[in-house]
């Protein structure tokens, strides 16, 4: 006896994926980013099935969304989260490669040893090759040092990246999580290199707030971003999940804080959950959830630093249904002074800046 097997479907993409997405010019350059970027920071290790990840990279894409947020340590385990992604490409992505800005980053730590961690050349270098050999890739569009790091001369790191682009490796550099006067000093030696930095990636949420503070030289991260040339793609706008409806009502089992996911039960204490019922009653008045008005306020216009001063918001997704309740944000990106007032009222920092930005004094032992 013998059995037809019925053939896996292949994948086509939605034909009016570029009608509703919103795409940003980043910085000094002619790349554009789609308003949202899906990060695989969360729910593309090993822990996840890989069918629910498939189907949240394939509607990602069917809404819009060319951009993809990597990084050598995702997971669990580490790598893993670019192996995942990188079954995806093959299955449902070779001839779409071109239509895609995938990128990766280097700095955290990734495993044992004394390679494995910072901004020498050869940590950058080597984790790069591994990360294309994981996702099969040629190249990355923008690859990322992920962090300061304050026992490697910046020289060293700086120009790692720009041979890392010489190379062919990567289209764009960046960085992330860098204090303004150090993405000022990287930003001025880069382009000196004739390797001008695209991107900055930093943490920035209406509780988290750090880009905003003038740091030692008087300018915010914002402005020195913006007077270097270089656009920002903010991460965890929602907060580390904190600013969407989980939890108003105590902390779901299957949660982010539950499992004790870079979200620690301090974070939970009743001052910031108290600043949560009060942002989601503004959220309300406005006809969106807390998670939309939250993602709504990070890409909102900034006249101080430009029109579009956050080129696009890097969120993660659990589930298709996620993704395309957060994708409505966009239908609403614009707000009242009175609607800004209330929300600066309502909110401080709430201290979840698990990954404030190096200043330069740190990274150069300043007295």
């Amino acid at each position: 006896m013998s059995y037809r097997l019925d053939p896996v479907p292949v994948y086509t993409p939605s034909s009016t994926r570029y009608h509703e997405m919103q795409y940003r010019l980043v910085g000094h350059s002619g790349l554009r980013l789609p308003a949202l970027s899906l990060g695989l920071w969360h729910n593309f290790g090993d822990d996840r099935p890989f069918a629910n990840q498939r189907d949240i990279v394939r509607s990602a894409f069917d809404h819009g969304i060319t951009h993809f947020d990597l990084a050598n340590n995702y997971g669990p385990p580490p790598g893993s989260a670019e192996e995942n992604f990188g079954r995806i490409l093959r299955k449902d992505f070779a001839n779409h490669r071109h239509e895609m800005i995938i990128s990766s980053k280097a700095g955290w730590n990734m495993d044992a040893g004394p390679y494995s961690f910072g901004g020498s050349r050869k940590y950058l270098m080597s984790s790069l090759d591994a990360s294309l050999e994981r996702m099969g890739l040629d190249y990355v569009d923008i690859f990322y040092h992920h962090r300061p790091d304050p026992d490697t001369p910046l020289e060293e790191t700086i120009y790692a990246l720009r041979d890392i682009v010489a190379s062919g490796k990567a289209l764009y550099v960046g960085i992330s999580s860098y204090g303004p006067e150090l993405t000022a000093e990287a930003a001025q030696m880069a382009a000196e290199e004739g390797c001008p930095l695209l991107i900055h990636q930093p943490s920035y949420s209406i509780l988290n707030r750090w880009v905003e503070e003038p740091g030692e030289d008087g300018e915010s991260l914002l402005a020195s971003a913006a007077a270097n040339g270089l656009g920002v793609i903010a991460f965890s706008p929602l907060a580390q999940g904190l600013l969407t409806n989980r939890y108003l009502d105590g902390v779901p089992a299957d949660s982010r804080a539950a499992a004790g996911k870079s979200l620690g039960m301090d974070m939970l204490r009743e001052e910031n959950l108290t600043m949560i019922r009060t942002l989601n009653s503004i959220a309300e008045s406005r006809g969106q959830s807390l998670a939309q008005m939250a993602i709504a306020w990070v890409l909102r216009e900034q006249g101080d630093y430009g029109s579009q001063t956050v080129a696009s918001a890097l969120i993660g997704a659990s589930s298709v249904e996620q993704l395309e309740h957060n994708l409505k944000a966009l239908e609403n990106t614009e707000f009242s002074v009175k609607e800004l007032n209330a929300i600066d009222a309502a909110a401080t920092d709430a201290g979840i800046n698990i990954w404030a930005g190096a200043t330069r004094s740190k990274i150069h032992g300043d007295s």
